[in-house]
């Protein structure tokens, strides 16, 4: 440990530890604090990610993917269910524990340093600008000084509220969201599985994505308003019971998901803030793997050309470069998670039925969304711009 480093990295999920990658391999100096004790756990994810997302920072291995996912199906409150053929691998179920530890072996290998079971608890402040971060480790209070912080950590970020970024979200728009891992499960092994329904999942959508022969990730996300009457569990629970009444549950988690566009700032004098923690979240289904790589890409990158010109200015670049990347998209996905989001139970039963009624080379997620906002115009050009129909 050195008493300063040009990057210091606060959480190491897959949006810090691919920001300290693209720090370090500039030549940057660059130490990631994790709090818990191993990179990689607990997992907190339903652990799918898109295969564009995905093979843009790293190759596919089989060591740390559990699923290659070739089909979406939908499931509608009546029970209807329709089957949407992407044609080809377009997603991946990935074993979080072992794909983030890797992301974290690559990092190291580029240089950066890593220091788990490390508790920051606060900032160094000077003249208004962030130059540092003060923490916990074994026992003692230490301090680490570096000329850039970059907060990745997580949705309950306290680097940026510490640095005086605005971070609350409102409750309503905080997803609260339980899932288990469970055993004894039939399931397609290339079909992530959505369904839809107040009984089922009022303001959001109850998943079924797998995990090997015979085991899947189970969950559902609610909004905060809705789950602030009933628990995001009791309407797993149920689901469970209704749907798979064998399954024998082999890990849970509970959270909060920000289904939101980004933070109005995610940067501050020496300060940026990258995935959960600035909200890079897509909106629409609750995804944060991919776009949180992307947004600790831009910032390690800019990080590094800062240290390299002696120039903090680079900084401020990050808001644009983000919204260029995937912030102007995110914000046409939230408008669509609006217009979905309010369906009747009858209304899901008539977008299913007319899938159904598509021949199956016209089903396509465009075509999902174009039926279900017929009678919204103004989203429709919204849809062209986002999915490929």
């Amino acid at each position: 440990m050195k008493e300063e480093y040009d990057i210091i990295v606060v959480g190491a999920g897959p949006a810090g530890t691919i920001a300290a990658q693209y720090a370090a391999k500039e030549g940057s100096s660059v130490l990631v604090l994790e709090k818990d004790r191993d990179v990689g756990y607990p997992v907190r994810c339903a652990e799918a990610i898109n295969r564009e997302g995905l093979e843009a920072f790293i190759k596919p291995d089989p060591k740390w993917i559990n699923a290659e996912i070739t089909k979406f199906g939908f499931v509608a409150p009546n029970g209807k269910k329709v089957i949407i053929d992407l044609g080809k691998v377009e997603g991946y179920m990935l074993e979080r524990r072992i794909f983030d530890y890797e992301l974290a072996k690559i990092a190291s290998e580029a240089g950066a340093e890593i220091l788990t079971r490390t508790y920051v608890n606060g900032l160094i402040l000077e003249d208004g600008k962030v130059t540092g971060v003060k923490y916990e480790f074994r026992g003692q209070q230490m301090e680490v000084r570096a000329k850039i912080v970059i907060g990745a950590d997580g949705v309950e970020s306290r680097v940026g509220k510490w640095a005086g970024l605005e971070t609350c979200v409102d409750f309503r728009d905080m997803e609260c969201c339980f899932q288990v891992t469970a055993a004894n499960v039939q399931c397609d092994q290339d079909t992530l599985f959505f369904y839809f329904g107040k009984e089922v999942a009022p303001e959001g959508y109850f998943w079924v994505f797998p995990k090997g022969e015979g085991t899947a990730n189970i969950g559902l996300g609610v909004s905060g308003g809705i789950g602030k009457k009933r628990s995001a569990l009791s309407y797993l629970n149920s689901n469970l019971e209704k749907f798979f009444p064998t399954a024998n549950i082999l890990t849970q988690v509970a959270g909060g998901v920000p289904s939101v566009i980004t933070l109005e700032e995610i940067a501050a004098p020496g300060i940026m803030l990258v995935g959960d923690a600035a909200r890079q979240v897509n909106p629409l289904s609750g995804g944060g793997i991919s776009s949180g790589m992307i947004g600790g890409s831009i910032a390690g990158k800019l990080a590094a050309q800062s240290i390299k010109n002696n120039n903090l200015n680079y900084i401020k670049k990050y808001p644009k470069e983000w919204h260029k990347a995937r912030g102007k998209k995110h914000k046409i996905l939230d408008k669509l998670k609006d217009g979905i989001y309010s369906f009747t139970d009858e209304q899901f039963n008539k977008l299913i039925e007319s899938l159904i009624k598509l021949p199956s080379k016209k089903r396509t997620i465009g075509r999902f969304f174009i039926i279900a906002l017929a009678n919204k115009p103004s989203l429709l050009k919204e849809i062209v711009k986002v999915f490929v129909i």
